[in-house]
């Protein structure tokens, strides 16, 4: 199963009837981050343009035309990577849930989790915050990565790949962790099937992009993330 089919496959079943009960509340979630993250770049995105373009030195000034645009996608990813960080912090327990739902829906299999659903809703902040100590400092150095004159001129194709690995962390976390399966673990199961995961990462990275569509398919990508986490990394086996 390739990426475009799961997510297609994920979005058309997370709204059947008997699904579409778990969808509503991540949507409202993604709904008031989106607002609010978007009324905040339209009213800064300027300040913060003006500020990165005034510390390029004088002596690169004459290529202020293709550094602008750098600077431009990389401030872009940066309030990307914010709102989807915001976003998945608060719904984590609602994705959660919902990748089980689907799990036992799509596959016919229980997730192995046997938690209560207390202790899920916890546990999934926690994870949460798991993912969040693993991506802010790679996040920042890469930051940091883009600023250097020269050297920023990959930084567009290095967020890029970035986005696309973390988004296939981000969601295929979700039956991994509702099948006990650990954060190390699941990173190593990402890495050995590395074309799925960065296909998929980047495919519901472009999707997170489209303006109030992302707002539908972000629970189909949670969905479809169950269907490849049961095709590609349910039977890989890794050394703790």
């Amino acid at each position: 199963m390739d990426a475009f089919t799961a997510l297609s496959r994920g979005t058309r079943l997370v709204y059947r009837k008997g699904l579409r009960r778990y969808v509503f509340l991540p949507l409202l979630v993604n709904l008031v981050v989106y607002a609010s993250m978007l009324r905040l770049v339209v009213n800064r995105f300027s300040g913060w343009l003006d500020s990165a373009m005034a510390m390029v030195p004088s002596w690169l000034e004459w290529l202020s035309w293709l550094i602008w645009p750098l600077f431009f996608v990389s401030l872009l990813l940066a309030v990307f990577f914010t709102f989807t960080l915001v976003t998945h912090l608060i719904a984590a327990p609602f994705y959660g849930f919902l990748a089980a739902k689907v799990e036992r829906q799509a596959t016919g299999r229980e997730p192995l989790d046997d938690r209560g659903l207390a202790k899920t809703a916890i546990d999934a902040v926690g994870r949460e915050l798991v993912k969040l100590g693993y991506i802010l400092p790679r996040a920042a150095a890469l930051l940091v990565f883009s600023w250097i004159p020269g050297l920023n001129l990959l930084a567009p194709i290095l967020w890029a790949l970035f986005s696309a690995w973390i988004m296939a962390i981000t969601y295929l976390d979700y039956p991994m962790d509702n099948n006990k399966i650990t954060f190390r673990d699941m990173r190593q199961r990402l890495s050995r099937r590395w074309w799925q995961s960065l296909t998929y990462g980047g495919l519901v990275t472009v999707v997170t992009w489209i303006p109030l569509a992302n707002l539908f398919l972000i629970p189909g990508a949670v969905a479809g993330a169950v269907l490849m986490w049961d095709h590609h990394y349910r039977g890989v086996v890794t050394v703790e």
